[in-house]
């Protein structure tokens, strides 16, 4: 997928979400709205995270981008049921035990801080402890199969590495709702609310991931802006034990205001590492 495509495609989709939003503020209200709108805004920052993460899996398999259009399919229409039923059950649990938002906030400050010490590795992808549990259950072939998920070899079913992939994708998507669903409940806990603004943001993550596969060099400080939006959504969760209530126009505010400046920093600091490396070659010619 271009660069051009992607963005074209990537705006239609937020163009919908857009569109959705506008209907939610004439059948519900404008609180609705907004709550929507803060939802969407949090899960389509804090997928950016995720996406690095998608890339660094892809690369440590050599998986080609013809062969991760189906894994990114297949990995969305998982997301969307995963995420119905974490929706469903952390609603659940908020409802009866109220004090649970208190611990998501600790969670969501935590992943944030350890956000900003991560250092991820391409080579650690495969020796992935979740890869040496599937390996144990059915055995993984040792090679690409086009873009097939299952092979016989010797009457012995094997999963092909694409297959690997693709649950180990599922399976960080997993650990990613654990920070999206509770940072989405510091604006609002409307079901309805919650689980459509995660849609939206999902259906769009194929065209944004290809838009990161050609542009991630240029979005290097977008990691810290996740890490910053983390922690500002558990501080908010926190407040709460105060009686400190940060309404959704400020929670918006901030959270633009936080990928604005992690987006300036990537282009800006991004851009004078290149001009610092040009001046230096000028000076050795």
């Amino acid at each position: 997928m271009s660069t051009k495509k992607s963005m074209l495609t990537l705006g239609m989709w937020v163009g919908l979400a857009l569109l959705f939003n506008i209907g939610i503020y004439i059948f519900m209200g404008s609180e609705k709205a907004l709550s929507f709108l803060g939802g969407y805004v949090i899960e389509q920052s804090l997928s950016l995270d995720n996406l690095f993460l998608f890339l660094l899996v892809f690369e440590g398999f050599s998986i080609k981008p013809e062969y991760q259009k189906k894994v990114l399919s297949y990995g969305i229409w998982g997301a969307i049921i995963l995420r119905f039923i974490f929706v469903v059950l952390g609603i659940t649990v908020v409802n009866k035990f109220h004090w649970m938002l208190y611990i998501f906030g600790l969670i969501l400050i935590i992943s944030g801080i350890k956000m900003f010490k991560e250092n991820d590795k391409v080579n650690d992808i495969k020796d992935s402890k979740l890869l040496k549990f599937i390996n144990k259950i059915i055995p993984v072939s040792d090679k690409l199969e086009g873009e097939k998920f299952f092979i016989r070899k010797n009457k012995k079913l094997y999963i092909t590495p694409l297959f690997a992939v693709l649950l180990l994708i599922e399976f960080s998507d997993i650990i990613f709702a654990i920070d999206s669903i509770p940072a989405i409940f510091s604006i609002t806990t409307d079901p309805f609310i919650v689980y459509t603004s995660n849609i939206f943001a999902i259906l769009g993550l194929r065209s944004m991931y290809f838009l990161l596969y050609k542009l991630h060099e240029k979005f290097a400080y977008m990691k810290y802006g996740v890490a910053c939006i983390l922690i500002f959504t558990g501080i908010k969760l926190l407040a709460l034990l105060f009686n400190i209530h940060i309404s959704v126009v400020v929670s918006l505010v901030s959270i633009f205001t936080i990928l604005a400046i992690s987006l300036l920093a990537s282009v800006f600091i991004n851009n004078k590492g290149k001009d610092d490396e040009a001046t230096s070659y000028s000076n050795i010619q």
